[in-house]
């Protein structure tokens, strides 16, 4: 299990990634950050911080930085990864391919494969040794906020409750606090999903709807989450916890979320392309509207929010046609 003084070696170093290199190394444990692009790495270990997207937070002693895969692997049990979800196949092939004898295996990566409809644990148990532990980091947390060391607490999934705990410990300070939990597809369906929601948020919110609206949106967003959820074999209660119900709150109401700004450009009048290069890192709810539309659909599940938001973003549907189009739809009992 990631514990003690064991290196880890992080794969990502976009904002996420680098957030946690930081909080991990915060908490004591001698972290490497890797990243593909050796300008962007050669910047971080210059500056020793991420001036692109935590320019505030300052590298720990105890955090390195490399744009070789084995220079990051060599010596660690540990990885934990933190790329794109169109990038997680690829690196976790890398490493399989590595041939290092891992401890455990973690991800804070989220979303469905696109082309695969798998999420991340799934690609993880195609991938590697099913004697690995393995788990996934999630929940309500923006990587400024955590690396500026502000308090913050997320949930740790894993099917090894020894795992999850030993992670937990691992990554925990007093500004930062980790919980647990087995329903590794439940934590995995609140991530691939919120991101989605958030994007209606923003596009709500930039159509100036109103807070009545916006919480209908959450709510009902919620709901549509945990009937995915629970038709992939999702517990319900991991909908009302952090990475469920927390993260969706926190993701659609503060502009800190790229997906929240992506919406809200969306109903400026920004085609989906401008907003995305605009915004300037990678907008996963982009990606999540089509990848949950499919997968919901393929399990005959009821999203329609989903369905208007992957209307506004591939089909041409103005962000007022789909406000309009919800509104429209007959009365149904809330729950059931």
């Amino acid at each position: 299990m990631i514990a003690g003084r064991n290196p880890v070696a992080v794969l990502g170093a976009g904002s996420w990634g680098t957030a946690l290199a930081i909080q991990l190394a915060r908490a004591g444990r001698r972290t490497v950050l890797w990243g593909r692009d050796r300008s962007q790495i050669e910047a971080l270990s210059r500056d020793r911080r991420n001036r692109r997207y935590l320019p505030d937070a300052e590298f720990p002693g105890d955090l390195s930085v490399t744009a070789a895969l084995p220079e990051a692997l060599d010596g660690v049990e540990d990885v934990l990864v933190a790329v794109p979800s169109h990038a997680f196949r690829e690196v976790l092939e890398a490493v399989a391919a590595s041939g290092v004898p891992l401890r455990g295996l973690a991800w804070a990566t989220k979303g469905f494969e696109l082309e695969t409809g798998r999420l991340p644990h799934q690609v993880v148990a195609e991938l590697l040794p099913r004697d690995v532990p393995t788990g996934v980091l999630s929940g309500p947390t923006f990587a400024a906020e955590v690396g500026a060391g502000l308090p913050s607490a997320m949930t740790i999934a894993s099917a090894s409750g020894d795992y999850a705990r030993g992670l937990a410990e691992s990554i925990t300070t007093q500004t930062f606090r980790a919980y647990t939990s087995t329903d590794i597809m439940g934590v995995e369906v609140g991530a691939a999903t919120k991101n989605v929601f958030a994007i209606g948020a923003g596009i709500s919110d930039g159509l100036g709807f109103g807070a009545n609206t916006r919480i209908a949106l959450l709510t009902r967003g919620l709901a549509e989450m945990t009937r995915l959820g629970l038709a992939l074999g999702a517990r319900r209660d991991t909908f009302m916890g952090l990475a469920g119900m927390g993260d969706l709150v926190l993701t659609c109401t503060d502009d800190q979320s790229r997906n929240r700004r992506f919406g809200l450009a969306l109903a400026h009048g920004q085609s989906a392309e401008e907003a995305r290069q605009d915004i300037g890192q990678v907008v996963e709810g982009y990606y999540g509207a089509r990848s949950v539309h499919q997968v919901a659909k393929q399990r005959d599940v009821s999203v329609p929010i989903v369905e208007q938001i992957h209307r506004v973003i591939y089909e041409g549907g103005s962000p007022q046609e789909a406000v309009a189009a919800l509104m429209r739809r007959p009365p149904t009992a809330e729950l059931g």
